[in-house]
């Protein structure tokens, strides 16, 4: 995707071949800066610290650091290292182990003098399929964007909401949740996006960025602001992303998304999930039930992060002194309440049998 003129991925090798760079997301929307990755501590630590966050991304930037670790050592002692240095770093997205679990069992098979070129050729390959499969997820989405304008008066807007950020900044690129609306605006379909503040950490303002940066029309709003939008029809469809599914179609997003889906369930709005396939944890039934939910620190709940009028960035304190923060980072939503998920695959309905059909070999 493009910040003004300039094409950029938000995970990328260096000119040197050796070094992984990425945007600082904690800077976003206020500055961007490239930050330089040189190492597995630096790739865990960037992982961990949320400086890149989405869970496709994640799992892509854990791959890139299992290759600088090899640049150290190539031995199997160092590889086993980096994976559990690495698998600790953030507990709820799948997608982080996925890539662990894919990229060091083949490293494993492969001559430690060669592993050094055959890391960085993998975490390669992971970052591109990622790319593939986000852009196939948006011509998907974009079917059933196109099937509410179609029921739609000639030039009337399609209302989006979206819920934390699934674009291309949690993504390699393209997005798993705004693809279908890049599509649909790229197409020419009047879209409008609504987008949830997401608190804590305020994501939305990232979504705000992606959007803005790309022309679409959106609209930042508190996060209590959905349910009262769909009661009054400000709200054709709903499309999230999430950090991992359940073999039955469970999903487990940022802290929030469920209540959207109660409102949308109760509204008669649409509620779509879009997921890449490595989202999709097979060995998880009830997400409820099983799935961690990490807790961050109480200070992302007490503390905002913003820009003053002198330009000068800083976190300001928003509680009392001495309160006492939770700082639930995701929540699950039940099946029954997702219409459908938006896969590389195709569309299904969020059951055992919607997904079996897609994935089944």
């Amino acid at each position: 995707m493009k910040i003004g003129d300039k094409h950029y991925r938000s995970v990328w090798v260096a000119e040197d071949g050796r070094t992984v760079q990425i945007l600082d997301q904690t800077k976003l929307p206020y500055e961007l800066e490239i930050l330089d990755l040189n190492t597995v501590t630096d790739a865990a630590t960037s992982i961990r610290d949320m400086w890149v966050r989405g869970a496709p991304l994640i799992g892509a930037v854990a791959a890139y650091g299992v290759a600088l670790a090899m640049k150290k050592d190539t031995s199997d002692a160092n590889l086993q290292a980096a994976y559990d240095e690495l698998i600790v770093t953030r507990p709820t997205a799948i997608n982080l182990k996925w890539a662990l679990d894919r990229i060091c069992p083949a490293l494993k098979e492969v001559d430690p003098a060669e592993r050094l070129t055959a890391a960085y050729a993998l975490a390669g390959e992971i970052a591109d399929e990622d790319v593939q499969i986000n852009n196939q997820i948006g011509e998907n989405g974009l079917k059933i964007i196109r099937e509410i304008a179609a029921k739609k008066q000639p030039g009337e807007t399609i209302n989006i909401l979206t819920h934390c950020n699934a674009g291309w900044l949690a993504t390699v690129d393209w997005g798993t949740a705004l693809s279908p609306i890049y599509k649909a605006y790229n197409e020419g379909i009047k879209v409008h996006v609504w987008v949830d503040e997401t608190r804590p950490r305020n994501q939305g303002g990232l979504t705000s960025f992606e959007l803005g940066s790309h022309g679409v029309p959106h609209t930042l709003i508190a996060d209590n602001a959905g349910g009262h939008l769909m009661q009054h029809g400000e709200v054709d469809l709903c499309i999230v992303g999430t950090d991992r599914t359940t073999a039955r179609g469970d999903v487990c997003n940022k802290i929030g998304t469920y209540l959207k889906a109660l409102a949308a369930k109760a509204n008669g709005v649409p509620f779509y999930v879009a997921l890449p396939s490595p989202t999709i944890d097979w060995t998880v039934w009830d997400g409820v039930k099983e799935i961690p939910i990490e807790q961050r620190d109480g200070k992302e709940q007490s503390h905002v992060f913003g820009i003053g009028p002198d330009g000068t960035r800083t976190w300001v304190n928003t509680a009392p002194e001495g309160t006492t923060c939770g700082n639930y980072a995701f929540d699950v939503t039940p099946a029954e309440y997702v219409t459908g998920l938006i896969t590389e695959r195709g569309v299904c309905e969020a059951s055992p049998e919607g997904l079996k059909a897609l994935f089944e070999k």
